[in-house]
């Protein structure tokens, strides 16, 4: 007689391989714990943006036209220079410890994992600025229409400073002072915000149409959300090897 086969137990529903999207909320997430606890790195950012924007008004002095004409800009100015500030340790801290290796050796794609990293930097140092801005806004004697816009402005602007920042931060990782090099690869990439973002709320206080700066500002977001996240894995994974 044959002897009985042996059952063979088939799981209907095995256990799922982390997606990439997983893979990314997971990053996203242990950034935004690390910076809770790190708060002197992202607040040292904030606090540079408010002292900037707090003390022009007072080197310049109360002349309420100069002030409406100079505010936009000074503000522009005050958001990039913090957006940059915080920009050091956006992978080196990683790098140092050996994180970045993991995450280049994740199933999940590596240019996914630094999305992520660069969402949490501009929910850190970039929306924090775009509340604030409003406020000091009317210290300059800016009206609630172009508040309005400046805040929009710096709302689509901040993620492309973050974004093209991210470019910057992973082509000086792991280059001693790199934070100079960083700079004077970044600034010229940082133009075209500044002066679409500067424009379009000057535009507005003019009573002007600002949507064509605010289309330019969309565009640019769009075209650093595509091919930021890759530039960023292609030059992350050249300083890892």
């Amino acid at each position: 007689m044959n002897a009985p086969a042996m059952a063979v137990h088939v799981p209907l529903h095995p256990h799922p391989m982390p997606s990439a999207w997983r893979a990314m909320a997971g990053v996203l997430r242990r950034d935004l714990r690390l910076a809770l606890r790190r708060k002197a790195e992202w607040l040292s950012a904030l606090f540079f943006f408010v002292l900037v924007a707090a003390l022009f008004p007072l080197a310049i002095g109360p002349e309420p036209d100069t002030l409406r004409r100079i505010g936009p800009g000074v503000l522009w100015v005050a958001a990039l220079l913090a957006s940059m500030l915080s920009l050091g340790r956006l992978f080196e801290a990683d790098h140092q410890d050996g994180s970045m290796a993991q995450l280049a050796l994740s199933a999940a794609p590596l240019a996914w994992l630094v999305s992520a990293k660069l969402l949490a930097h501009w929910l850190i140092s970039g929306l924090p600025l775009v509340v604030l801005s409003p406020l000091l806004g009317l210290q300059f004697g800016l009206g609630p229409e172009v508040l309005g816009m400046l805040a929009l402005t710096l709302l689509i602007g901040t993620p492309v400073l973050s974004l093209l920042g991210g470019i910057g931060a992973a082509l000086t990782l792991g280059v001693r002072g790199g934070g100079v090099l960083q700079s004077l690869l970044l600034l010229p990439l940082y133009v075209p915000v500044l002066v679409f973002g500067t424009g379009a709320v000057e535009a507005q206080m003019r009573g002007l149409g600002a949507q064509a700066h605010v289309s330019v500002l969309l565009a640019l977001l769009l075209a650093a959300a595509a091919l930021s996240p890759w530039a960023c894995a292609a030059a992350v994974r050249l300083a890892l090897e």
